[in-house]
């Protein structure tokens, strides 16, 4: 089995990314729409969805409501309409393939949850896009149980006077319905977090690996299609004296510890891949700047040798640092500051928005000098 990466690739790429920078879709009546050359059905998510799509819909149905789930982007990947909303939904392109980020539409349910990655409700006028403004929708972050990993977002939208105090309540249980679902789909997945304090896990099991180790599976899942034991020996070590058997030692542990999903001649994962680094690099490359500082929670792996991990590291900061000079927010600037006081690009960027007279410019320009 090939390794089943979790992100989707996008066929009009280009064409999304301008739409973003310009701000174009604020205005207009209907999300934009992404062209997803993905397998969804196949990974982690897609799966699950078999165990509870069927309660799902009936829970749409029986309320008059439709029901989509996302990804990490807001793009939904599967959407189901009671008869009452069918027309209305389609008209606003809720249906598989909508980006419904805050980034793309304005405030809506699904963006401000994935934004702020807890349940949401946002009712008709609050709506940024005026063709949902007689909408009410309710949002919840899937959460994975033992990791936190964040799988997507699920959405009941329905018509404004048909809005339920019960509504919130309704969408987070629709979540756990799924959250249960994604237990019994774990089989060979391995999740990773590289940025902040790592964190691996494997078949539900949580990994404590040596930092070679975490190198050698980046360096794996950055070669998906495999790399031969000299090339990993240099992205690894690189003119470092450090012998092939050594490196063979720490692929054979790492073998065991993975139930043999890594294979040789050459060297790959054969698994199912969920990594934030990964994630967050795609989502840069889209512009979806919400998604990138909700992934990254620090440094990649700071303390690396590895010449390809310092390199890849070196170059997603740039244009982080890039994104963070972009932002025009200040609350997001702080919140990023806060978790992650070592970005001195984000206090610049924080400094250069507030006016000279803040009474709390003085304490971050300590900051910086």
């Amino acid at each position: 089995m090939d390794i089943q990466h979790t992100l989707p690739q996008y066929r009009n790429l280009n064409t999304i990314v301008d739409m973003l920078e310009n701000d174009a879709t604020v205005t207009t009546q209907a999300a934009p729409i992404l062209n997803l050359d993905y397998e969804w059905n196949h990974a982690l998510l897609g799966r699950a969805m078999q165990h509870c799509y069927k309660d799902l819909i009936a829970i749409a149905n029986d309320s008059g409501m439709a029901i989509g789930i996302s990804n990490h982007h807001g793009t939904l990947l599967w959407t189901n309409c009671s008869r009452s909303m069918l027309s209305s939904a389609e008209q606003v392109h809720f249906i598989e393939g909508g980006l419904w980020s805050t980034q793309a539409v304005g405030n809506n349910a699904l963006g401000l949850a994935l934004d702020t990655m807890h349940s949401s409700c946002v009712y008709s006028h609050e709506n940024e896009m005026n063709s949902v403004r007689d909408w009410v929708c309710y949002a919840a972050p899937i959460l994975d149980y033992t990791t936190t990993h964040f799988h997507g977002i699920i959405n009941l939208s329905t018509k404004s006077h048909k809005h339920t105090s019960l509504g919130i309540l309704a969408i987070e249980r629709c979540a756990e319905m799924v959250q249960r679902a994604i237990q019994f789909e774990q089989n060979d997945v391995l999740y990773i977090q590289a940025f902040g304090s790592p964190q691996i896990q494997f078949n539900q099991k949580k990994l404590t690996l040596t930092h070679r180790q975490l190198e050698i599976l980046c360096i794996l899942i950055l070669h998906p299609n495999g790399v031969h034991l000299d090339e990993l020996h240099y992205a690894l070590y690189g003119d470092r004296q450090v012998s092939i058997s050594t490196l063979k030692a720490e692929l054979s542990q790492l073998r065991q510890l993975l139930n043999n999903k890594i294979h040789s001649r050459p060297y790959r994962l054969d698994c199912e891949i969920q990594c934030d680094f990964l994630m967050a690099e795609q989502a840069i490359d889209l512009h979806f700047d919400a998604s990138v500082l909700a992934l990254y929670k620090g440094s990649f792996l700071p303390k690396t040798e590895s010449p390809l991990l310092a390199a890849w590291r070196d170059c997603f900061d740039a244009r982080l640092s890039q994104l963070i000079f972009r932002l025009r927010d200040t609350d997001q600037l702080l919140k990023i500051i806060s978790r992650i006081p070592e970005r001195t690009d984000a206090v610049e960027r924080l400094l250069e928005l507030l006016p000279e007279n803040h009474q709390i410019r003085q304490k971050f320009q300590q900051l910086v000098e």
